[in-house]
């Protein structure tokens, strides 16, 4: 039996709520206090040149290496929006080995770029590799139906059935409509609702009113699952799961 401790968080590109203050040095510890084996994170910046210039103690290392440091030595970064500055997306920190991993470009529009990261992970005494995806779906209905219908294709034609599976992010799902086709299609549960028949209220993080970060699982039981609204960091709760694969 292995225990994996995880945990899915969008980390606003370092800047707390409303971008008043850059907050990576105190986002890091509060990540590593979770003692997460993986970690979803969205809104990461693989390069900023103006925030790097505004702020003195700004990173050197793309955000996600300075979050992975000394904690998760492997990590994966897919590079979804791309501007003068630099360039951001989603990223997969993991203390455990990751053996292979695409980022999927599944940008409705061009005015919100988007993508699948998908890796797979080696946990210590299972034979079969833990499939991850960190998704950030888009915030127009459409866009979001596009993206559900290229993740479920993606996985159907990749992840053997048997094979556990994480999926976890940022849907920006308003109405929920990932939960039913999400069990529809891929037998894929979501930890808040197994556990406490409801997702989690995640955004904004001050007052959290909707229910836009999840954790979604296959082949996993579910321990234990929890709330972080750490309300002078993101504009996002963060979310942790405790996941048993028998």
């Amino acid at each position: 039996m292995t225990t994996l401790n995880i945990a899915t968080y969008n980390i606003h590109k370092g800047f707390s709520h409303f971008n008043r203050r850059m907050v990576l040095h105190e986002l890091r510890e509060r990540l590593r206090e979770l003692n997460a084996d993986i970690v979803f994170l969205q809104e990461v910046q693989g390069e900023n040149t103006s925030d790097a210039q505004r702020h003195d103690n700004y990173p050197v290392l793309p955000q996600h290496e300075f979050l992975a440091e000394e904690i998760w030595p492997h990590h994966v970064y897919g590079k979804n929006a791309v501007y003068d500055e630099g360039h951001h997306g989603n990223a997969i920190l993991s203390r455990y080995p990751i053996v292979r991993w695409d980022n999927q470009d599944v940008s409705a529009h061009r005015f919100e770029s988007r993508g699948i990261l998908h890796c797979e992970t080696v946990l210590p005494g299972v034979e079969v590799p833990l499939h991850c995806i960190c998704v950030h779906f888009g915030l127009f209905k459409r866009g979001r139906g596009v993206q559900f219908k290229a993740m479920i294709e993606r996985i159907k034609q990749m992840v053997l059935v048997d094979a556990p599976l994480v999926i976890a992010g940022d849907f920006n799902d308003w109405n929920n409509h990932a939960s039913h086709l999400l069990a529809q299609e891929l037998q894929i549960h979501e930890v808040f609702v197994a556990s406490h028949g409801r997702l989690a209220r995640s955004y904004p993080a001050g007052i959290p009113l909707l229910r836009m970060d999840r954790i979604y699982v296959r082949g996993l039981e579910i321990e234990r699952c929890e709330l972080h609204p750490w309300r002078k960091i993101s504009d996002h709760a963060a979310l942790s799961a405790t996941l048993v694969l028998a």
